[in-house]
């Protein structure tokens, strides 16, 4: 959902510059890529934080904080 919205989200601000502008795609296609790289970059973060918080719990379960 995230990178689907982030691209969503950009798709619509590039069409409507476009309009406005009077550019054939320009827009939508710089916007686009944009959307992509924010929406992956958003999903990493997301991923990289969850497996952080899963690897510190590991390590707690049995009441030893060293993971040991």
């Amino acid at each position: 959902m995230t990178i689907a919205g982030s691209i969503l989200f950009c798709f619509a601000i590039g069409y409507y510059l476009d309009k406005w502008l009077h550019t054939k795609g320009l827009f939508i296609t710089i916007f686009i890529l944009l959307g992509i790289a924010g929406g992956g970059y958003t999903a990493y973060r997301q991923i990289m934080d969850v497996t952080r918080e899963e690897g510190k719990g590991k390590g707690t379960a049995r009441g030893n904080p060293d993971g040991e």
